[in-house]
């Protein structure tokens, strides 16, 4: 399997003061790029990612998300792939927001130096109220997203690059210990992240063996959310009426967006640390994701049978990547982060058998 850039488990804690902002050139350049009529109305949007900047534009006809897009997830390529596959989904009547075409011709992205900018159709809705009638229209809706793009192709396909995913987590383990040595939180605790970094390294290791058993690099690729979590959908009654942020889209076996549905739709978070968060998962929450998902689409029984290991995965992945490039996630310190997702972890291998007994029979 490739690699792509991890995303963020959960919504990106942050400050006011640690995002990125537009600047009056860079904005004034950008939008004259855009037929928008009359603007009403502009303030800064603060979620998601704190390195994109983002800013809601209100106008008489209607309102419109701009966005820079983050370093790393700014390639042209990419970006105009995601723009292809959400117009395929719109003319699938998916709910997923319009990216507004620029006076450019055919372009539906602008590039300023070496930052590339979009303009998005802007949703309202509610967030998740975390329910279990959300939840599973959470996972019918995934596979309501698999379902239209199976006939999907592109003319911008974004090549695959970078490092195996396996290689590329468990080299970034080996880096963690140094690279945020130094932090406040580690000083007189090097030993213990040490010993946190080298028990996850054991566990992923232990979870690829099992995906590879099952045959999971002879699974398909085909297109993947890549970031289908809470934060990332909009709901209506308990049911999703837009799904958002695509920057990770790609090419990967369509159970890595299940377990990661499983996973983000049902850890638990309580305070604003994550020494605070409780070591188990919502397990009922957790089934529901998946009996929403079968409803629509059934898994085959291989990889039906790995995604406890598919969590696990999904689980060290998506925080190593950012601790080991930045030394946190978001707002929070790196090395409680690892002890969380080494508490969550265990809770998941703990409980695996109970686990893989209700996925057996969840359809």
């Amino acid at each position: 399997m490739c690699a792509q850039e991890p995303a963020n488990p959960g919504n990106d804690p942050r400050t006011a003061n640690d995002r990125d902002h537009f600047d009056s050139a860079e904005l004034s350049d950008v939008l004259h790029h855009y037929d928008l009529k009359a603007i009403l109305s502009a303030r800064e949007f603060r979620r998601g990612s704190r390195r994109s900047a983002k800013l809601l534009i209100r106008t008489a006809e209607g309102a419109y998300l701009l966005k820079r897009r983050a370093p790393g997830r700014d390639d042209p390529a990419r970006v105009a792939f995601a723009h292809e596959l959400l117009m395929h989904l719109r003319s699938k009547q998916f709910p997923a927001p319009a990216p507004i075409m620029t006076r450019d011709a055919g372009d539906t992205f602008v590039r300023r130096g070496d930052r590339i900018y979009e303009l998005l159709e802007f949703v309202d809705g509610e967030h998740y109220d975390a329910t279990l009638e959300s939840t599973q229209s959470a996972g019918r809706f995934l596979a309501g997203f698999h379902h239209a793009l199976a006939d999907f192709s592109a003319v911008h396909e974004p090549r695959r690059r970078g490092l195996p995913l396996e290689q590329l987590v468990l080299r970034e383990l080996n880096e963690i210990p140094t690279t945020i040595s130094s932090h406040d939180s580690v000083v007189g605790k090097q030993a213990e992240l040490l010993s946190c970094t080298q028990e996850l390294y054991e566990r992923y290791e232990e979870a690829a063996g099992v995906i590879r058993a099952a045959g999971g690099e002879g699974w398909p690729a085909e297109i993947v959310h890549g970031d289908w979590h809470p934060g990332n959908m909009l709901f209506k009654d308990h049911r999703v009426c837009a799904v958002l942020d695509f920057d990770s889209v790609g090419r990967l076996p369509r159970v890595l967006d299940v377990a990661t549905g499983m996973l983000q739709f049902s850890i638990l978070r309580a305070g604003d640390q994550p020494e605070s968060w409780p070591d188990f998962f919502d397990s009922t929450r957790m089934r529901r994701f998946l009996m929403g998902y079968e409803s629509a689409v059934a898994l085959g029984a291989a990889p039906k049978g790995a995604l406890v290991e598919l969590m696990i995965e999904s689980l060290i992945a998506n925080s190593v990547h950012p601790v080991a490039t930045t030394g946190s996630l978001g707002a929070l310190p790196g090395f409680g982060v690892l002890q969380m997702v080494r508490r969550k972890v265990r809770w998941l291998v703990q409980n695996g058998e109970m686990l893989r007994r209700w996925i057996s029979g969840s359809a």
